[in-house]
């Protein structure tokens, strides 16, 4: 897979996606929402994939969106102020839809966090099932720093993620960075290397481990999962229940 602002490599059963613009620190043009889903989608599609690492390219994981782009993107006016809305949100749904990508793909997303990762960055982990982090990494949800709401997933996944809303509120309310070890406390990451080589190691250590599990019962279990954060208790067990009946219908196990 050939894409521009992303690098799509495999070994194994592991796959990689790097965010791939590191002069830049790896801001986000409109072109990398697209490319970013249609990457998620092969590799969800791909039958030897078993587990993905997501990582950034150069010194930043993710800067964020490339403002410079969107703006021009946004200021495209149209004859009337609810055409001019209309055109925003066509815009942010591709945006959107490129978060989302990363949940509803199959196989189990490990993000590898180093240095700096700054509003839809973000929003890209917050959609990850895994989040690992260098000692040096950083965190803001900085949308509300250049007047905007985070519109591409972080008010709505991060908060369920972490489970501290006072916590989250005020980060997300004051933009304010926080670093490795406060995303740890609460819940954010699960685990802080000392530098981006060992978190390199590291994540591919893990995903190894999940890849060396049955792709069936992996897939099961995110899908379960997800499922079950935005559901009721009953409504979890009635859908892992409807799941089994028909996947544990398998003769081969691993």
């Amino acid at each position: 897979m050939q894409f521009e602002t992303i690098i799509v490599s495999k070994k194994g059963h592991i796959a990689f996606v790097e965010l791939n613009n590191p002069s830049k620190h790896n801001s986000l043009i409109y072109k990398f929402w697209g490319e970013f889903k249609q990457a998620f989608e092969d590799l969800d599609k791909d039958p030897v994939v078993r587990c993905i690492i997501l990582s950034g390219q150069g010194k930043h994981f993710c800067s964020g969106i490339d403002l410079m782009d969107f703006a021009a993107l946004a200021n495209q006016k149209k004859s009337d102020p609810s055409r001019s809305a209309l055109l925003i949100r066509q815009i942010l749904g591709p945006m959107q839809d490129g978060v989302s990508a990363v949940e509803k793909c199959n196989k189990p997303v490990i993000a590898a966090v180093h240095n700096a990762c700054i509003g839809a960055g973000v929003d890209i982990i917050s959609a990850c099932d895994i989040r690992l982090a260098s000692a040096d990494a950083k965190f803001s949800v900085k949308e509300v720093d250049i007047g905007l709401c985070a519109d591409v997933g972080s008010l709505q996944r991060f908060p369920k993620v972490v489970g501290n809303q006072s916590w989250v509120r005020e980060v997300c309310l004051t933009g304010r960075t926080f670093h490795a070890d406060e995303a740890l406390k609460h819940g954010f990451i699960s685990q802080i290397y000392g530098n981006q080589q060992e978190l390199e190691v590291k994540s591919l250590e893990l995903a190894n481990v999940i890849a060396s599990k049955s792709p069936i019962a992996v897939m099961g279990t995110k899908r379960n999962l997800v499922y079950s954060r935005d559901h009721s208790v009953e409504e979890g067990l009635e859908y892992v229940k409807t799941w089994n009946h028909g996947m544990l219908q398998t003769k081969v196990l691993v």
